[in-house]
């Protein structure tokens, strides 16, 4: 039995309409299929899966919307060495053994020349896993879990601050405005397990003590437990280091609840612009890490052509899921570019080498492919808008608690 003949690429043209409808087709930016045979040099193919079903849904789309801008701008100016990209999608479900199968075949079946991350920690430990094995680059765009890096893989490269560092700013934060206790509950998977371990040793360095400390192995009833839980010790601000999935469910019980944390900290949900709609009145006050935000006063070279362009492209606003997907696409074509060739070890080796500037900022990574260049924004929910309030060179507005608890320092 052929493992993939259920396998279909996914549409380029009509792409929600084709997915609300189920039907999986071939995919290529600018030209069909079809179309590949005419004269001239031949396409180069990059392959990646996406997460269509499944909890990594909604980041996943915004990966897609800007590897498809960034094939078709690429494609527009004349193609990358002279030839066209042809963009081979599937869907991974968010299932981490069906993405890393997946791009067996992209390397294998279809033959592709590049290949792209997925979105998500569990999804890139597997999908690398298969790249590093047959000597593919992987520029993991999506994924911060401090495992990815702690293999010896040398052609895995991160775009994000990795997830040790997600919660400095909301540490730091807490810390100057006179609070010391918080809490965290973090769902047991890669990533969430590097956020809360990051941001229990961040507490310690602000000092700041951990007065409740609980992990979610993935059932609802286990999540809302320990969110009461934690309620009930009422520490100064709260952490929950979850999918977006799980943050909506802690929003809806805590929208059932008589009391409230003095300040919730959610990784990822928030920054996604109907966050506020989805969440309620509850959402405000709330914080998230970021690891880039479409605000004009970022001065990051070429960001707000960015912004203006994926708005154009896709009729939204990019998060910095869609940013970060861009900005590895930016690398992947420099390396390309400047070494003259499609040679993964020749654009292995240009990565490894670079501190440089991206859209989303510095971007330089350490001997193990790790990302140190690149630092987390904090933003917060205020007034139904969101505002970056960390660093403090780059805030759009200043953190707001309770006026019951808490003083500001300077």
């Amino acid at each position: 039995m052929n493992p993939y003949q259920n396998e279909r690429h996914l549409p380029a043209k009509s792409f929600g309409l084709l997915l609300a409808a189920g039907i999986l087709l071939c995919l290529a930016v600018g030209v069909c299929r079809a179309e590949s045979s005419e004269a001239g040099p031949p396409a180069i193919r990059i392959g990646a899966t996406v997460s269509v079903n499944g909890k990594y849904a909604g980041p996943s789309l915004m990966l897609q919307n800007a590897y498809r801008l960034w094939a078709d701008q690429v494609n527009r100016g004349g193609g990358l060495l002279g030839r066209r990209l042809e963009l081979i999608f599937y869907d991974d479900r968010s299932q981490p053994e069906r993405c890393g199968r997946l791009y067996s075949k992209l390397i294998f079946r279809d033959r592709a020349d590049l290949v792209l991350a997925p979105y998500g920690t569990p999804l890139t430990l597997s999908a690398s896993e298969v790249t590093e094995k047959n000597g593919y680059v992987l520029a993991a765009c999506a994924a911060s879990g401090l495992e990815i890096w702690n293999r010896g893989y040398k052609r895995v490269f991160g775009i994000y601050a990795t997830a040790d560092r997600y919660f400095i700013g909301y540490l730091d934060i807490l810390a100057r405005h006179g609070f010391r206790t918080t809490g965290i509950v973090y769902e047991d998977s890669s990533f969430a397990r590097a956020a809360a371990a990051g941001a229990r040793i961040w507490a310690g360095r602000f000092g700041i003590r951990i007065v409740f400390y609980g992990k979610f192995q993935g059932f609802l009833p286990s999540l809302e437990r320990l969110t009461a839980e934690a309620l009930e010790i009422q520490p100064d601000g709260m952490i929950f280091c979850l999918y977006p999935p799980d943050t909506y469910a802690v929003c809806r019980f805590m929208s059932g609840q008589t009391g409230r944390f003095n300040s919730m900290a959610f990784t990822i949900a928030p920054v996604f612009r109907d966050f506020y709609k989805k969440v309620g009145p509850l959402a405000e006050g709330v914080f998230g890490p970021s690891q880039w935000e479409p605000d004009p006063r970022l001065p990051y070279p070429g960001s707000q052509q960015f912004v203006k362009d994926f708005k154009h492209y896709t009729g939204t606003m990019p998060t910095y899921h869609a940013a970060s997907a861009y900005a590895s696409c930016q690398i992947l074509a420099r390396a390309i570019q400047q070494t003259g060739s499609l040679d993964q070890e020749n654009i292995a080796a240009y990565i490894r080498t670079r501190d440089t500037m991206t859209i989303t900022g510095r971007f330089k990574v350490d001997h193990r492919g790790r990302q140190i260049g690149h630092n987390p924004l904090l933003i917060q929910w205020q007034k139904g808008r969101k505002q970056i309030v960390y660093p403090t060179r780059l805030r759009t507005a200043r953190a707001v608690f309770s006026p019951a608890k808490g003083s500001a320092k300077p």
